[in-house]
């Protein structure tokens, strides 16, 4: 590919995975309105579902977001009885998020969620492809963090 082709829309590895993210972010707002939560809201839920007590940078380094995309976030987290933040006992500066029963109880009803959104896919992109598809994405978010 040479010249004024490089620059065509079609021709450009942005456009598709910016688009695709927009739209597999549309297919999650149905199935996380009825949690009563946001998509960001949902990712940070996932990060302490599995690592319940992190600090907010430990957070931020997990979802490749920076505090003051958090923190906003998390306050209103906080703000629905989701989770909880408080100071580092050994380090003032640092903030630690620790899911609240709310937040943990959320995790039973959000169980369905992965399934719900694959089902709606599979018949034009099989299982096997969004498998693939999700570890060339990981490898390449590896790729471009180093």
């Amino acid at each position: 590919m040479k010249g004024e082709a490089m620059l065509q829309l079609d021709n450009q590895l942005c456009f598709p995975l910016y688009a695709a993210s927009r739209m597999v972010t549309k297919l999650y707002q149905p199935l996380l309105e009825k949690l009563g939560i946001t998509y960001p809201q949902y990712l940070i839920l996932l990060v302490l579902w599995e690592n319940d007590e992190l600090s907010v940078n430990e957070i931020g380094k997990k979802l490749m977001l920076e505090t003051n995309t958090l923190t906003p976030l998390l306050k209103r987290m906080e703000v629905k009885g989701i989770v909880k933040r408080t100071r580092s006992k050994s380090d003032e500066r640092r903030v630690i998020v620790k899911l609240a029963d709310k937040g943990d109880a959320l995790k039973q009803s959000a169980l369905c969620i992965p399934l719900e959104l694959l089902e709606g896919m599979t018949n034009q992109f099989p299982l096997e492809r969004v498998g693939r598809l999700r570890d060339d994405l990981n490898a390449l978010l590896k790729a471009l963090s180093q």
